[in-house]
């Protein structure tokens, strides 16, 4: 009998794939440099090719090159960074202090958007609508672990009014901005989360959300 050819990848390449998720991390301090065109184009070639829900590639890319465009973006984003402080409270301060983007400072900017017309798109979708967003998602975090192997850092950036930001860029009514990229050479990667290094919060164990056959939290009934 024939040896079944293995699927599996060489063990360097396997610790490579393992290397990128534990080193991952969401950036903020950029260096200015530019980024090889030949590289942005592996990394958007790497979230083109993520999974979708009935293959509808949900995703759409905006790459800003306009200097005055970034600068309008970054106000957007001010004005709901100072209106997410106020909705934490106690914690006001706490979030100010925290450096949440860098528009201003990246080499690349790159905003992912959710197309049009994804009413059309039913496979996978009649009962789960947001899956059009969960492939944008999986698109998102392909660029990000390519971007770690490539030794570029990755921001995603969330703090924005989306409506405002659609209206900025054209978008078409049904479309919706879903992140704001900032990609670029940073002088070092964080050693670890950087929300994490500012006791913002901690990585929940692993033990408490996985569970078998049942929820793996005590009903509170």
């Amino acid at each position: 009998m024939a040896d079944t050819p293995s699927h599996r990848f060489t063990e360097p390449e396997i610790a490579g794939v393992y290397r990128a998720i534990a080193e991952r991390r969401d950036m903020r301090h950029f260096r200015p440099d530019p980024v090889d065109p030949a590289l942005l184009k592996r990394l958007l070639w790497a979230a083109h090719h993520a999974p979708s829900v009935g293959y509808m590639q949900p995703w759409r890319f905006i790459r800003i090159t306009d200097r005055a465009l970034r600068e309008r973006m970054h106000e957007l984003v001010e004005v709901e960074r100072r209106a997410t402080a106020k909705a934490l409270g106690e914690r006001e301060d706490d979030f100010m202090r925290l450096k949440v983007e860098g528009l201003l400072d990246a080499g690349e900017v790159i905003v992912v958007a959710l197309a049009d017309g994804r009413e059309k798109h039913v496979f996978g979708r009649r009962t789960l609508p947001e899956m059009d967003l969960a492939s944008v998602a999986c698109a998102i975090q392909n660029m990000w672990l390519a971007a770690r192997a490539e030794g570029i850092g990755l921001g995603w950036v969330s703090i924005f009014d989306p409506l405002e930001l659609a209206t900025l860029l054209g978008m078409p009514e049904g479309a919706r901005p879903v992140a704001i990229l900032c990609i670029g050479h940073v002088e070092q990667f964080y050693p670890r989360p950087m929300l994490e290094m500012e006791h913002w919060a901690e990585r929940m164990p692993i033990e408490t959300v996985l569970a078998e056959n049942v929820w793996p939290e005590p009903s509170a009934g």
